[in-house]
């Protein structure tokens, strides 16, 4: 079958990557993906057999989503709007696929409506239309008024087959942070985690018995890094490893310039999910991505939920995963040294964690309920 699976992330990488991994799990299963990426340009994205569509990225001002920049920074023009609204529509024209993926719209993304309301129309007018299916995280970002979920519920029930969503409903179902009526209760479908397979030890023992720091690909991270250097000084014992996502060396440069020694600072590394399996403990954000490699590895862990302009997403999250052994939340207007040192130590001595029960296979999941839904159709 013909996959065609539609992301843009405007602040974090953690949806594009998330796609990715989607992405990768159809062109595994033998099916021609051609994932169309409108935020930010990303390597290393592992797409495996997939195909990557780079539309004219866009990006969040900060926390503002409702304010798009270009790559340069400047204000998105309608030209650019125009630009990424047609070279969707030509390529789905192009693809004819059988199974059009959505990920985060209509229940983000609205800023984007005009592109994907174009798509969807598109689409609509195929010799053949496509299974269209919504994808979504675990937590989303709350709607501020009814108005606007009532305005989701009628474009998925005018326009989606499904929603797939990726989390565990044993661990959070979706009622936790959307309206759950019973038209779309109806089109849900739990996939399960969306996550790669463990990875295992390091084999070079990498990360073995150190504080890991890491604040994925956007720049929103840097309070924490100061707030754990900070907090190493607290704790000379113990060896802080700050890995330091995103593009601008200039930011890693400054930060190993204030860090004191058994500090070590560097850009984010592809094996972080290697070295967590033996770190003593990880400090982080709570996204998505993040959240899964921690649960999947076992390692003790302070989660530091990102919630700056009103975002609730990541400390739904951290809230609902604090109740496991080893994991505890430490809220921005609370974070100073020394509480990141207490909460690292606190971690570090809890009792160890067993296994989760949570379902972690939800790209193949994903897959096999896209596939089955589109060859209901045939």
């Amino acid at each position: 079958m013909k996959v065609m699976i539609v992301v843009t992330h405007l602040l974090g990488t953690g949806h594009l990557r998330r796609a990715a991994v989607l992405a990768r799990a159809f062109a595994d299963a033998g099916h021609r993906v051609l994932l169309a990426s409108g935020g930010m340009p990303l390597r290393d994205l592992g797409l495996g057999g997939a195909e990557l569509l780079q539309l004219p990225p866009v990006r969040s001002d900060g926390v503002d989503f409702a304010r798009l920049l270009d790559r340069d920074g400047q204000a998105a023009d309608p030209g650019l709007l125009d630009a990424r609204r047609d070279a969707l529509c030509s390529a789905a024209g192009a693809l004819m696929p059988d199974i059009l993926i959505t990920e985060l719209y209509p229940f983000g993304r609205r800023v984007l409506s005009g592109e994907f309301q174009a798509l969807l129309l598109q689409v609509r007018g195929l010799p053949r239309q496509p299974l269209v299916l919504a994808s979504v995280r675990d937590i989303l970002a709350p709607p501020s008024t009814p108005a606007k979920a009532e305005r989701t519920d009628r474009m998925i029930a005018e326009n989606y087959d499904a929603v797939l969503v990726h989390s565990d409903p044993g661990g959070v179902p979706l009622e936790q942070s959307w309206p759950v009526g019973p038209a779309l209760a109806g089109k849900l479908r739990y996939t399960g985690y969306i996550a790669p397979p463990p990875a295992g030890p390091h084999p070079d023992g990498t990360g073995a018995g150190e504080i890991l720091v890491s604040a994925g690909g956007g720049a929103v991270g840097t309070p924490l890094f100061e707030t754990a250097i900070r907090a190493a000084r607290l704790m000379p014992d113990r060896v802080w490893r700050l890995l330091v996502g995103g593009s601008d060396a200039g930011r890693v440069r400054n930060l190993a310039d204030s860090a004191p020694r058994g500090v070590i600072v560097e850009a984010a590394r592809p094996d972080f999910r290697q070295m967590l399996t033996g770190a003593a403990a990880s400090v982080s954000l709570c996204g998505y991505n993040t959240a899964l490699d921690i649960l999947q590895a076992g390692t003790p862990a302070v989660f530091v939920p990102f919630d700056d302009g009103n975002e609730v997403e990541q400390t739904l999250r951290a809230q609902s995963l604090a109740q496991l052994p080893g994991l505890t939340v430490l809220r921005t207007a609370d974070l100073t040294p020394e509480a990141l040192a207490k909460a690292v130590s606190g971690v570090i001595a809890a009792p160890e964690r067993s296994p989760s029960s949570l379902r972690f296979d939800g790209a193949a999941q994903s897959v096999a309920i896209a596939v089955a839904m589109a060859q209901a159709r045939t």
